[in-house]
């Protein structure tokens, strides 16, 4: 089992380094999935007990200039591990104006990520600085409660407004109650609401619109034949939708929600 990669382009480790920033912000641990091809950031806490899950997919070619890795088998030529993703982003805040990033799966009295870091010199030695970050490696048998996640059905999809502007609203709503209801229909209308016994407070959006499913199979069936203006609302913890926004890190081109 190994592994070992490459950034040199500052602009891909800038970017790799948002990414582990926006995922250190949901959780204190990850599952960071190897393979040939692509890496993933998975988080699967169970969300009905109020937990995040989380499926993030990177094509290792868009920021890695070298990238090999050995799974732990032939026919199962993947790794799985297990690490808290703010070691690796203190890790990654040394590497700003880095001239390259090396990162090698070690084993160092202990599983390791270690990261070397060489920076910019005056003279004609380089200076690299190492961090190991101790991670668990996960199982074959336990791989399966690590698969990417299902899409279930919904009644509502929508784009999100900007991510900032909708941030600052839920910043201001958090005073007021500890639960934000979303309420969006396919006519390209969302509003967050806030409801208790002394205050409603209605914040409305319109314009926005809605992505379009292909549904060979139907699976998004809910959606077909409903009054656009009709409204489908839930209510969540106004404390995780503004974790999840105060830790986008990214800034996406698009965002949805359904």
């Amino acid at each position: 089992m190994r592994f070992r990669a490459k950034i040199v382009d500052l602009a891909c480790l800038n970017h790799f380094s948002r990414i582990i920033n926006t995922t250190a912000k949901l959780a204190k641990t990850c599952i960071l999935r190897l393979t040939v091809c692509k890496l993933y950031f998975i988080l699967s806490d169970k969300v009905a007990n109020g937990g995040v899950s989380m499926w993030c997919e990177l094509n290792q070619g868009n920021f890695f200039d070298e990238f090999q890795m050995e799974g732990v088998a032939a026919e199962h030529n993947e790794i799985y591990l297990e690490l808290v993703p703010e070691n690796l982003s203190r890790a990654l805040k040394t590497a700003q104006s880095a001239k390259a990033v090396k990162i090698k799966l070690t084993n160092k009295h202990c599983p390791c990520l270690r990261v070397a870091v060489e920076l910019p010199s005056l003279s004609s030695s380089s200076r690299i600085v190492t961090h190991d970050i101790p991670v668990g490696v996960i199982p074959r048998r336990m791989w399966n409660d690590f698969r990417e996640p299902s899409v279930p059905d919904f009644d509502v999809s929508i784009y999100l407004p900007v991510l900032k502007t909708m941030k600052s609203v839920v910043e201001r709503m958090k005073n007021l109650s500890n639960f934000i209801v979303i309420e969006a229909n396919l006519n390209g209308e969302m509003n967050l609401k806030i409801e208790t016994d002394l205050v409603s407070v209605t914040t409305h959006f319109k314009d926005l619109g809605n992505p379009p499913w292909a549904s060979e199979d139907e699976c998004q069936s809910s959606a077909q034949g409903r009054d656009l203006e009709s409204m489908v609302e839930a209510c969540i913890d106004i404390k995780k939708l503004q974790q999840l926004l105060a830790g986008q890190q990214v800034n996406p081109t698009k965002a949805l929600c359904s």
